[in-house]
């Protein structure tokens, strides 16, 4: 998110590697899931670092380590295009009632994105399995336009539509209106969720 390529707003997505030597603290609320993540790049290509989710609608709870590889990035002449890997292995455990034990659990995803100053484009998916708390996995798509294009460190803002599909929800698919804003170090979304009556909550904080 610190490269600024054909004037492209470089922290214009919550990307999961940061600059060399870059720390970044990440919090998310979601219709299913409340989540914090810090982590760590020592290279442009990866980042490595804390991740602790509670799952609300089953009830358990994972700590572990998370790795992200860049494992692609382009750039057009008036687009940026990127692709991660990441994977998290560490522990969870049953909470509010859910009698799962603690046993080692894990998860691997994907996430892809194109955008340009004016629009946004994103898919991520992801499976989660636990060795007492069963297995998941969801998926997400986003579309986003900016409503003006600002200039470089100028607050921008961004207007997305999310959907999202958990085949073990309650509701398997979900959709989200949101707003983003971010200038320099800091990106905030707020959204509501219309098909689960739930809000959704971003913040993310680079040092």
């Amino acid at each position: 998110m610190t490269l600024a390529v054909c004037s492209l707003p470089a922290e214009a997505e919550a990307r999961p590697v940061s600059y060399e030597g870059g720390t970044t603290l990440i919090t998310e609320h979601d219709r299913d899931m409340s989540a914090i993540w810090a982590h760590y790049t020592p290279h442009h290509r990866y980042s490595i670092g804390y991740r602790g989710e509670w799952h609300r609608e089953d009830d358990h709870v994972f700590h572990g380590a998370q790795f992200t590889w860049l494992a692609n990035r382009w750039f057009g002449e008036d687009y940026q295009a990127n692709l991660y890997l990441s994977g998290a292995a560490g522990l969870a455990y049953g909470v509010d009632g859910n009698p799962a034990g603690t046993g080692a659990a894990g998860s691997l995803g994907v996430m892809a994105d194109w955008e340009t100053r004016r629009w946004f484009v994103s898919y991520m998916a992801r499976g989660f399995a636990g060795e007492t708390t069963g297995e998941k996995a969801m998926q997400a798509a986003r579309v986003g336009v900016a409503p003006y294009v600002a200039n470089y460190g100028a607050l921008h803002t961004w207007l997305m539509v999310q959907v999202e599909h958990s085949p073990e929800a309650e509701n398997p698919v979900g959709v989200t209106p949101l707003v983003r804003f971010f200038q320099g170090p800091l990106l905030a979304e707020f959204g509501w969720s219309v098909t689960d009556d739930k809000p959704f909550i971003q913040l993310q904080y680079r040092f």
